[in-house]
């Protein structure tokens, strides 16, 4: 249990499932913005949007809960939220449920 908490966390969003929702944008807007297709990306702590597909950025560790919230809470089920380490999903569609 502890190596998950230590681990650092990496966020990225698969904008062709993206609902443009706003959710993650709410809980945690230092991690996610908008662009101007309406979509919602993430952000680096640069504060610039990465607009590649499948950028990852790393999860500030003050904000692991409201990204892993995001990630459960989003409609279109596009947020995904991995170990840095060995890539598993802990949050999204792809995670393992408990």
């Amino acid at each position: 249990m502890a190596e998950v908490v230590t681990d650092q966390l990496q966020v990225w969003v698969d904008q062709d499932l993206c609902t443009g929702d706003g959710l993650c944008v709410q809980y945690a807007p230092e991690v996610f913005e908008f662009d101007v297709d309406g979509l919602a990306y993430v952000k680096g702590s640069d504060g610039e949007l990465r607009t590649a597909p499948g950028s990852r950025v790393d999860v500030p560790e003050h904000l692991r809960l409201e990204v892993i919230d995001s990630a459960k809470e989003c409609p279109g089920e596009c947020i995904h939220v991995v170990r840095g380490s060995d890539g598993v999903e802990v949050a999204g569609p792809e995670a393992e449920e408990d």
